[in-house]
């Protein structure tokens, strides 16, 4: 019985030293998963950059892509056509607007979007 006491104790020790292994080994594989996910985010806006500089091309869009001019931020383009214009906004997936771009959304809409003219003397 002796030994059996001394055996568990001693176990226990190593169980110890095991579960603190494996909790490194999990701090690790958190850590690098942690980091996949942050580049999979990159990649995922790197390739919707990309994408939306090319959507006014592509067959589905519904605009003569002449008329478009890319702007990048806070919208993605400016869609010029004979009767209107249009701010062009492109999203993939589940993407959503961000704030800025619902309030945007909101003031032209309302009808707040205006024309004005500067003019510069050349000195």
């Amino acid at each position: 019985m002796k030994y059996i006491i001394l055996l568990l104790i001693g176990c226990s020790g190593g169980a110890m030293m095991y579960v603190s292994y494996l909790r490194r080994r999990l701090n690790v594989a958190l850590a690098l998963l942690s980091e996949e996910k942050t580049r999979q985010r990159s990649l995922s806006a790197s390739y919707g950059r990309i994408t939306e500089q090319w959507f006014p091309l592509m067959d589905g869009y519904p605009y003569d892509a002449a008329g478009f001019r890319f702007l990048g931020t806070p919208v993605d383009g400016v869609q010029f056509e004979e009767d209107r214009i249009v701010f062009i906004e492109f999203k993939s997936n589940t993407s959503e607007l961000s704030t800025q771009q619902k309030r945007l959304k909101r003031l032209v809409q309302a009808g707040k979007v205006s024309w004005e003219e500067f003019h510069f003397e050349a000195t």
